[in-house]
């Protein structure tokens, strides 16, 4: 019965978009890793209303390609609770960032689908065991298979879990930011046991190594590269600094090495992630200690974003610098991947009304940022990770999300449509004047985002702005 649904669904949406025009670029019914029913029946819906058919075309293609492409889920795993491994996409590797980013769009369907609920707690669940492996790392293999960068010299002994050791802020704060929601969103509390506990505890203690207060910590990454940026200078340390209070991270969310180790837009989200891990330790674990040190920590870390983050710009005033030191360096740009600048908006961390962050905003989409490109295929952040004047569609999204301005948002979607090479999905980066010159045919992140934007826009009223596109 329910596959009958599903073709149903399908058949439908294929024939509202403009006589057949556009075949589904799903992978077939049998072929899909997870299928929700819920979420089906929401794709069908928004496409059902959405008059432009490619638009319509490639939300029906994007919205589900994490669940369809890359989520392994075992009902049975974690003693019944449900334990899930999320592969980026082309890579089959899980990313603690990635993962938390790629299903974070389908919580809302979880007070529909028991399934569904239960796959991103095991997606919650494992984010937290990982952790607890190793809490320097970003990436892990499916079990102990030794796959992945094992030459990379780190301060420890790389474990068989671990595909890659680059200390990066954002992959403590994912994990968090998804069981928050989940926990808001269900009521399920369930998540937060042992493992959480654990996680939560090893978070606050690299955080706090990681301020270096008392030295440099047990943490250092040397790999034998020819791209800058896969190492880090002074014998894996990095750049000096000087404590103040921000947290050091040793590579960006881009897996790029930082130039600076106190990464401005990793510290808004270690302050959100803290308050939210404080909350839940109150609520749930009543665990006042625990929850007044990460609020303590959240407090010193905000308070050091004020004091060594805000810059005066000749252009555009007050802003927030990307990277800084805490000797009064700071390196002036943005970088695509999320946590950004661009993106402190959309992630909660900042209103888009603060006067800094609009002053942020339009500097990083201006020509002063050296990693905004604007070409004949469209314009947008890119960063170093690619290569220059390659464009990540990842902040034009991020630019529609944080718009007040319908005609900047309908640019956005408009672009977003015209640099998909004709693949009907997003790609990691394409070119600024070839759109057609991408990387990565097939990333998750960056196509279930894509759905979440159009969803948004859907239920922000912008229907009208959608269907007005050509």
């Amino acid at each position: 019965m329910k596959s009958v649904i599903l073709s149903i669904l399908a058949l439908t949406i294929v024939t509202a978009m403009s006589a057949q025009t556009y075949e589904s670029k799903r992978p077939a019914q049998e072929d899909r890793l997870f299928t929700s029913q819920v979420v089906e029946y929401k794709i069908h819906d928004v496409a059902s209303q959405l008059t432009n058919p490619k638009l319509a075309w490639m939300f029906t293609n994007c919205f589900p390609n994490t669940l369809d492409t890359t989520v392994h889920f075992d009902k049975d795993g974690n003693d019944g609770r449900g334990d899930t491994f999320v592969y980026t996409g082309d890579i089959a590797a899980m990313w603690l960032r990635d993962s938390g980013a790629q299903v974070w769009p389908y919580i809302p369907y979880t007070v529909s689908d028991a399934d569904l609920k239960k796959m991103i707690a095991g997606t919650i669940l494992r984010q937290f065991q990982l952790i607890c492996i190793d809490p320097y790392a970003n990436a892990f293999n499916d079990g102990p298979t030794g796959a992945g960068s094992r030459g990379d010299i780190t301060g420890s002994k790389m474990k068989p879990e671990v595909f890659e050791r680059k200390w990066e802020i954002d992959s403590h704060c994912y994990p968090i930011r998804l069981a928050y929601n989940y926990w808001k969103t269900t009521g399920d509390s369930s998540v937060f046991g042992q493992e959480w506990l654990e996680a939560i505890q090893l978070t606050l203690k690299t955080f706090k190594e990681q301020q270096r207060k008392n030295g440099n910590g047990p943490y250092y990454f040397l790999r034998v590269t020819d791209r800058q940026l896969d190492t880090k200078c002074h014998v894996g340390r990095g750049n000096p600094i000087k404590p103040c209070g921000l947290i050091a991270s040793s590579f960006r969310p881009s897996d790029d090495a930082t130039t600076f180790e106190f990464l401005v837009p990793s510290n808004f989200f270690a302050v959100q992630s803290l308050r939210q891990a404080a909350e839940i330790l109150t609520v749930v674990n009543t665990d006042e200690v625990l929850a007044k040190e990460c609020t303590a920590l959240a407090d010193e870390v905000e308070k050091a974003l004020k004091k060594h983050a805000v810059v005066k710009h000749p252009k555009f005033g007050k802003i927030y610098a990307f990277e800084v030191d805490g000797f009064g360096n700071a390196f002036m740009m943005d970088d695509a991947n999320i946590p950004s600048l661009l993106s402190l908006a959309y992630l909660g961390c900042v209103s888009v009304d603060d006067p800094i962050y609009k002053n942020t905003r339009k500097f990083v989409l201006s020509e002063w940022n050296p990693y905004f490109f604007k070409g004949k295929a469209g314009e947008g952040i890119g960063g170093p990770h690619i290569g220059y004047q390659a464009i990540w569609p990842m902040s034009i999204m991020m630019r529609a999300f944080t718009s007040t301005s319908d005609k900047e948002i309908k640019r956005c979607v408009k672009m977003l449509m015209d640099t998909d090479a004709g693949t009907g999905f997003i790609h990691e980066s394409f070119h600024k004047d070839d759109a057609a010159d991408f990387t990565r045919e097939w990333f998750a992140w960056q196509n279930s985002l894509f759905g979440e934007l159009i969803i948004y826009l859907v239920n922000s009223g912008k229907l009208d702005l959608l269907n007005s596109i050509k």
